[in-house]
């Protein structure tokens, strides 16, 4: 399909047959220019064109157009003698200082996209950052940290059985923290939340390193290609919710000159308000806001080819200009619009002002905090668990079917790019965020972690090998659930950031995939890239309806039909029954700290094979065991399942 962008957007820099046409919206401007540079060095312009309201000025909307200009030059507007970034830019120059950057003038031309549009029953997301993925040098790629060294990974992802990744912001932002580390050096924001346009791909991922040039795009364009002739498709996470800009004394990149009372909420006291936690919060409901949004939406979702969209602080998207929920929002919109509703649209659905998991509209899937919490607290040991897990294992129904978005809206995960790594979950009972510079305040306190004797390295071959254990049982549990499951990218292979649970400022080994690890942890990759074959296989552990209890579901205890759903109980067992291949499957999780004998169903003219136990040093091989006897002793902090043959 072939698309012409200048159809959907007509503000910043359009490229004409005899020159370029340029367009902002300001509003109560005194003064309005646009700069033309020769370099990004360059800190006077070699053309400025004074703007006057007469001659450029329709409504609130400024234009010119200047003849003769070519892609590749560089500009910028000046409102009222400040001189921003345009925020239409779909590049910026590549300067290290951001103040210095400069808006490049790039054609707006239709693309090819091709959408390989997977059922969201299928979906195995593998939630990763372009940089951290490939920058250590255990990488192998010929680039490290670039969008050509993520493509080098593609057979890898493929292996494991990936077949969507969802990358953190690649929006340009600004990586200034404010923070020292140990030696008085700035951290700088390595994660990416923190944006100064929502057009703009970051150039700190490009492998040719040209301050003046654009190659940024066509690389990563390329990536995108290269994922989806993979069977891969593509997750932006967008933050659409706040911007680097800041609260009152912040830096001005753009909006605050252009007319902060429009881009931002405001309190009755004029006070910025701060629902993301960042100093300010969109106006995203303001028709030149949402317009702009849904352009940028556009614009990666069409000419780049995105397959769908993780709204960072989504509820914020949902709000009015006075930060209530509005009954009829962009949330709204975007499932409504004619090609953005045939995106994958997804919600982190809690923002500072409150926790709306399950309350987005119908169509929207959401990352599912109450299933986080819930398998944390059941493989710790927790008690008052049980219950919960059986919700969160069948699908969440109690959150997600009242308005009426089923399975398919929970995106189950157990980890994520905000808080412990999995091997971290099992390694450290707190946190240790002393390198962030901020006297390890930052960061969530309630993780519900344990590190199993010693916190953090050890030697002690027990404890290395339960803390194995139960990232298996983890692992089982992610992928035998109804609904999305999501990997946070090196929990395959055991990856650890030391503890830190916040390390949005760490670019260094700390947040490097060490791709040595994975020689140590083989069992734990084979063990997942085995889980997510055998939830492809069967259909039962991807219903898009509520499975039938009594006919594909069971639920035991260590009695046959009689579950412990007590308050002090550490263990569940169920039978599922995959009606398509006429297939049983028997699932018993054990959190005591003994070990439990259930009895196991009786068969008819078939017998149970064991296909993994976690507590087995073979647990990853998945061999077809053959299992004569009516009961199964499932050992402490383990998990198995049984297959009809």
């Amino acid at each position: 399909m072939y698309y012409n962008f200048n159809y959907y957007i007509n503000l910043g820099a359009n490229l004409e047959k005899d020159g370029c046409s340029f367009a902002i919206y300001a509003k109560n401007v005194s003064s309005l220019s646009l700069n033309i540079f020769h370099s990004s060095e360059d800190t006077v312009p070699y053309e400025k064109h004074i703007l006057s309201p007469s001659d450029h000025r329709l409504g609130d909307i400024w234009s010119i157009f200047l003849e003769n200009i070519k892609e590749g030059t560089l500009y910028n507007w000046e409102i009222n003698g400040i001189p921003i970034l345009d925020p239409y830019a779909l590049a910026y120059t590549g300067n290290e200082t951001i103040e210095n950057k400069k808006s490049i003038v790039l054609a707006r031309i239709g693309t090819e996209t091709k959408h390989i549009l997977i059922p969201k029953k299928d979906m195995i997301i593998y939630e990763s950052h372009i940089g951290l993925f490939t920058k250590s040098p255990s990488s192998n790629t010929l680039n490290p940290a670039t969008y050509s060294a993520f493509e080098e990974k593609i057979p890898y992802l493929k292996n494991l059985g990936i077949n969507v990744v969802e990358f953190l912001p690649v929006f340009e932002w600004d990586d200034y923290t404010g923070n020292l580390d140990r030696e008085s050096f700035f951290l700088k924001n390595v994660w990416g939340y923190n944006p100064i346009n929502f057009f703009a791909l970051t150039k700190k991922y490009s492998t040719l390193k040209d301050y003046n040039s654009a190659n940024e795009i066509d690389e990563f364009k390329k990536l995108v290609s290269s994922l989806h002739k993979n069977g891969i498709e593509v997750i932006l996470d967008v933050v659409y919710n706040h911007t680097a800009e800041g609260g009152a004394g912040g830096k001005v990149y753009n909006f605050k000159s252009m007319g902060e009372n429009v881009f931002y909420t405001k309190d009755r006291d004029n006070i910025f308000t701060n629902l993301s936690g960042c100093g300010n919060t969109l106006n995203c409901n303001h028709k030149v806001v949402k317009d702009m949004i849904i352009q940028s939406l556009l614009y990666w979702y069409l000419e780049v080819g995105i397959d769908g969209f993780r709204f960072d602080l989504a509820p914020i998207l949902g709000r009015d200009s006075n930060s209530q929920w509005a009954r009829h929002s962009l949330l709204h919109e975007l499932v409504e619009h004619p090609i953005l509703s045939h995106a994958k649209l997804i919600a982190e659905s809690w923002d500072l002002g409150g926790y709306f998991v399950g309350a987005m509209p119908s169509g929207w899937c959401e990352w599912n905090g109450a299933y986080r919490d819930t398998v944390r607290q059941f493989i710790r040991g927790d008690f008052g668990q049980v219950t919960e897990l059986i919700k969160r294992i069948f699908g969440s129904v109690d959150i997600f079917y009242a308005n009426k978005n089923g399975y398919q809206s929970s995106i189950n995960f157990i980890c994520c790019h905000d808080g412990f790594t999995m091997w971290d979950l099992v390694s450290y009972n707190l946190k240790h965020n002393l390198l962030n510079g901020e006297n390890n305040q930052d960061g969530e306190n309630n993780n519900h972690s344990y590190n199993h004797g010693e916190e953090g390295f050890t030697e002690n071959l027990h404890i290395i090998s339960l803390r194995k254990q139960q990232i298996k049982n983890m692992i089982l549990i992610l992928y035998i659930s109804q609904g999305i499951p999501m990997l946070l990218m090196g929990d395959e292979m055991g990856r650890t950031q030391l503890g830190n649970n916040n390390a949005y400022c760490q670019d260094n080994p700390t947040t490097w995939v060490d791709w040595d690890r994975k020689k140590d942890f083989e069992d734990i990759f084979l063990f997942t890239k085995n889980m997510i074959n055998l939830r492809k296989s069967y259909s039962i552990f991807k219903k898009k309806t509520p499975l039938i209890e009594g006919e594909e579901v069971i639920l035991h205890g260590i009695k046959l039909y009689q579950p412990d759903l007590s308050f002090h109980s550490l263990s569940i067992a169920f039978q599922l029954k995959d009606i398509q291949s006429n297939t049983d499957f028997y699932i018993a999780f054990n959190s005591y700290s003994e070990q439990l004998c259930f009895e196991l169903p009786i068969l008819e003219n078939k017998s149970w094979y064991i296909l993994t136990d976690t507590s087995k040093i073979d647990s990853c091989s998945f061999d077809e065991i053959k299992w004569e006897n009516s009961s199964y002793c499932v050992p402490s902090k383990s998990s198995v399942i049984l297959i009809s043959k």
